[in-house]
């Protein structure tokens, strides 16, 4: 039977992804609703930024006019054949280690290792792995369907960087989503398997959290 590998992190009360944005808030649901009208539960209540936890990126993120998450198609963030990229021991992440692949119509998962830092001082230094821009060129022009990092994300955010996103901004003006925050790729193998990471459907946000699994054998 396939097994299925969870490859996103839960999202708790007060946890923080990114410094400098609201931590969410998670309130449990009203115990005791009536067993007979269903009245009385409430299923509690969430408050939380859109890049918290494990999430994806639309194009709207960084283009006015770009495509939000309630224009999101289903066969971007659904049932795509997945590909993972061992990059454990590359930063910064070049062509050189992707063009041998076959990237057309694939989630393309880059694996650093970085999630062993997670909620960690670490995770979010200045020096965590990154894509380069010809990278993110290669993976368009190859037809990626959608690329994810164990990561902060695709791009430097080390000083120096003085804010530009030159990987994210390549893919998202293509359309390709970008998932952050996944962890536990070393779980998964390189090939042979399809990849789930759906986020709801939002008019007006344009990044959201998933719930991203892989489905193996």
């Amino acid at each position: 039977m396939p097994t299925l590998v969870d490859v996103s992190h839960q999202i708790t009360d007060g946890m923080t992804t990114s410094p400098g944005l609201p931590a969410p808030t998670v309130e449990e649901g009203a115990a005791g609703s009536d067993p007979v009208s269903g009245a009385g539960g409430t299923g509690g209540r969430v408050g939380l930024a859109g890049a918290t936890g494990t999430y994806v990126e639309m194009p709207a993120h960084r283009y006015r006019d770009g495509a939000d998450l309630a224009d999101l198609d289903l066969e971007r963030v659904a049932d795509l054949p997945g590909l993972v990229v061992d990059a454990t021991e590359r930063n910064p992440i070049d062509t050189r280690l992707l063009r041998e692949l076959d990237v057309r119509g694939r989630a393309v998962l880059l694996r650093t290792g970085w999630d062993r830092y997670w909620r960690t001082d670490g995770y979010n230094d200045p020096d965590h792995p990154y894509l380069e821009e010809a990278a993110a060129k290669f993976l368009v022009e190859g037809g990626a369907a959608l690329v994810g990092v164990d990561a902060v994300g695709v791009d430097r955010t080390a000083p120096a960087a003085e804010g530009a996103r030159p990987a994210l901004g390549t893919l998202l003006s293509a359309g390709v989503p970008v998932v952050r925050n996944l962890c536990l790729l070393d779980q998964l193998p390189a090939e042979g398997f399809r990849f789930h990471a759906v986020p709801a459907k939002v008019r007006g946000m344009a990044a959201f959290p998933v719930r991203a699994f892989a489905v193996v054998g």
